[in-house]
């Protein structure tokens, strides 16, 4: 067959034009070799084409089939795909001897070779993301990610291909090059900062199970609110509630504050803290018309025959009249406080098992702060805003009952109705 390429391409090199025997015979046998190389090329890709076809169909329909997942990964990562692209350079490389050209020869079996490392570090890469990926499907990847560590091995792969490459180009020992490197170990170190300091704080971050995926995070300087999705050797992923992504250097959760609300999520509560301010001119000691108008509301009832009996045993103990303002009596805003926990006691959607308290805070130019402080037992943010909004609603409600004024400052409107009046 090389005979008949041969006298072929120079039977047409004579119609062209050339006559020289010797001009023919190396034109000859350089169209020759290239054409051999040619279809060795085609083999090649016919193979893959073949492989890819037949062989990941046949994969495919199997990984379909199977329960386990792991093997759904290996297919979706492409893992058997860069397998296959491999097949190429294969081929061309076993059958490259064909070529009887040396220098020829050589830089086909060295493209080849170079390729074949490619694709293997493009495959390690791709089976370690399938890893990731399986691994991300067990519950104990929230607590103990491994993403990071696996980033790290890619790392190194990829340095150990390039010294492959570089040492293949340039006809050198890989170990003569690496020692080479050692030279520069500050200069590396300066380049792989990031990297050194994103595993050091991925080990910390493991170890003391500081932030977790799924972990509700604040982080202010980085306009970060939201749930961590990923965790890396280099950056933590945070979807914020606005549905946007904020990426976090590793390093910074080790070294700078955040608040985590994991606490909150496991406690089975999510706080409510929120105050009323009162007019301060409404307060008074109750009447015995106002007593009577708050016993007829149930929750309070009992608070006021047990307070009225303890208040007349103990002014009558100091013989003190009960219109004597020196002794003990009640107020409507001590009452209505009373009438809040109890009315807090009540709520379906409160936890009764943590803190429950209502208080007064410092009196200030815009009222007497009245302080609700509960943990709702619904802590989906929807539902807990909606549970929030409706006890304060019911609250700010109630306070004209207990003969009470919510403070606000003066509007358009109020000093309107002040000019209709004069």
């Amino acid at each position: 067959m090389k005979n008949s390429i041969s006298y072929l391409i120079g039977q047409f090199l004579e119609i062209i034009g050339y006559t020289d025997p010797e001009i023919i015979k190396n034109h000859s046998h350089i169209i020759t070799q290239i054409i051999y190389f040619l279809i060795i090329l085609l083999f090649s890709y016919l193979v893959f084409l073949g492989l890819k076809k037949i062989f990941l169909n046949k994969i495919k329909s199997l990984v379909l089939k199977t329960k386990p997942h792991w093997d759904d990964n290996l297919y979706k990562n492409k893992v058997l795909h860069r397998i296959v692209y491999m097949i190429p350079a294969l081929v061309l490389y076993i059958l490259s001897p064909i070529i009887s050209i040396p220098l020829f020869q050589y830089w086909i079996q060295k493209a080849s070779y170079i390729y074949i490392i490619i694709i293997t570090l493009l495959t390690i890469s791709a089976f370690i993301d399938a890893i990731v990926d399986t691994y991300q499907s067990f519950e104990i990847s929230k607590g103990k990610p491994i993403k990071s560590y696996l980033q790290l091995i890619n790392i190194i792969i990829y340095l150990i291909g390039g010294v492959l490459i570089i040492s293949t180009l340039l006809n050198s020992s890989p170990w003569g090059f690496l020692t080479g490197i050692g030279a520069l170990t500050a200069v590396l170190i300066v380049v792989f900062k990031d990297t050194i300091l994103g595993l050091v704080a991925s080990i910390q971050i493991s170890a003391s199970d500081v932030v977790m995926i799924g972990d509700w995070i604040e982080m202010p300087q980085y306009g970060a609110d939201g749930n961590v999705i990923d965790i890396s050797l280099h950056t933590v992923k945070i979807q914020n509630w606005d549905m946007t992504i904020s990426t976090i250097p590793t390093y910074s959760i080790m070294s700078q504050s955040f608040k985590n609300w994991r606490g909150m999520q496991e406690s089975g509560g999510r706080r409510i803290k929120r105050s009323i301010k009162i007019d301060m001119n409404s307060i008074q000691f109750c009447t015995d018309e106002m007593i009577k108008e708050f016993r007829k509301v149930s929750y309070i009832r009992e608070y006021l025959d047990k307070k009225q009996i303890d208040i007349g045993s103990s002014n009558q103990e100091k013989n003190i009249s009960p219109d004597d303002i020196s002794g003990r009596r009640m107020t409507n805003i001590g009452t209505f406080r009373q009438y809040i926990i109890s009315y807090l006691r009540q709520h379906p959607k409160i936890n009764q098992e943590m803190t429950l308290l209502v208080r007064q805070l410092d009196p200030g130019e815009n009222g007497l702060p009245v302080e609700i402080y509960v943990f709702s037992s619904d802590q989906e943010w929807v539902n807990y805003e909606s549970i929030q909004s409706d006890i304060f609603d019911h609250v700010i409600s109630v306070i004209p009952v207990f003969g009470l004024k919510v403070f606000q400052n003066p509007s358009g409107q109020d000093f309107k109705s002040i000019m209709v009046q004069k």
